[in-house]
């Protein structure tokens, strides 16, 4: 099946970022320092590439994020460096040095609609409590934006510089590890749709969300068989545990929740698809003057090597 366009509306979007480790394998287990990596590594992608966060929450074995991007190479700039960096920390946390990512991250365009927005928001708040590990958002243990978005506070992470370490442990004289961590600050922006409320107002909303959230766990911990793992036997899992069964379903094109918002976002995205496959078949064939649509890459060429003399 065909990778999906990156398509990204003119003048930027909100988008759900969600990406899964390898066969569902728990590398992302969350302990103090993987904490700290996925909020360094995080905050420092969104700095570098200008990029807003609304939400995360980084799970045992993948990640979801809101953010608002404002084309697709921005978008394209910041997952290579955030899945870059972190499968590269993670992975040493982890003791794991194959494949860390199972496949390429997932970004679903959200629509304007404050009800999609807000949907959005509290599936990503939710992550811990649907899938039975905690009673609360609040009591996961891996890096997650419930209580800073519900209380306002500030997050933080480490960004550990290896280039400069690299450098300095050439030249054969005693390091100190701790003088290539930096601390780095995640700012987390409120939603397109709430950005005018007051902090206090959207606060408020947030603390509703969560309070959902959890009035469904304490209902589903009642259930027969049903009660939550608990953060503590989440941390002694072994992150290099394979599940046995993963969800497979295939993400939707878009998040809205009107059927002629869908359809208008749909058929925005299969006009900008059509117009690069014209472009693409142009340009291809030897066209380089080809004026491909807003926020399209053009196509790789194959690689053509000169024949050997002789």
């Amino acid at each position: 099946m065909a990778r999906r366009l990156r398509y990204v509306p003119p003048g930027g979007a909100l988008f759900e970022v969600t990406c899964r480790t390898i066969h569902g394998r728990l590398l992302l287990r969350p302990s103090p320092g993987l904490n700290d990596v996925a909020l360094g590594v995080l905050a420092r992608a969104a700095r570098l590439a200008s990029l807003l966060v609304h939400a995360y929450a980084f799970l045992s074995n993948h990640y979801h994020l809101l953010v608002t991007v404002a084309d697709a190479q921005q978008l394209a700039e910041f997952m290579n460096y955030l899945n870059s960096n972190l499968a590269r920390e993670a992975g040493r946390l982890a003791r794991w040095r194959e494949k860390f990512w199972g496949r390429r991250y997932q970004a679903v365009l959200v629509s304007d609609e404050e009800a999609a927005q807000v949907g959005r928001l509290s599936y990503v708040l939710a992550h811990g409590v649907k899938e039975g590990l905690v009673a609360s958002p609040y009591d996961w243990p891996g890096a997650h934006c419930a209580r800073a978005l519900a209380e306002g506070t500030a997050v933080f992470g480490l960004w550990r510089d290896r280039t400069r370490e690299s450098r300095s442990t050439r030249t054969g004289l005693p390091v100190d590890p701790a003088a290539f961590v930096e601390r780095e600050q995640l700012a987390l922006v409120p939603l397109p749709c709430w950005q005018s409320l007051e902090p206090a107002v959207y606060r408020a909303r947030i603390q509703s969300l969560i309070g959902e959230i959890e009035a469904w766990g304490r209902q589903r911990a009642v259930e027969p068989g049903n009660p939550p793992l608990g953060p503590e036997a989440v941390c002694r899992q072994d992150p290099h545990h394979e599940p046995n069964q993963m969800k497979k379903a295939p993400a939707p094109l878009v998040h809205a929740v009107a059927p002629d918002v869908r359809r208008a976002l749909r058929r925005a995205y299969f006009t900008f698809l059509a117009a690069y496959r014209q472009a693409s078949q142009l340009f291809r064939s030897g066209v380089r003057e080809v004026e491909f649509p807003e926020g399209a890459f053009p196509p790789a060429l194959p690689v053509r090597f000169a024949a050997r003399s002789g």
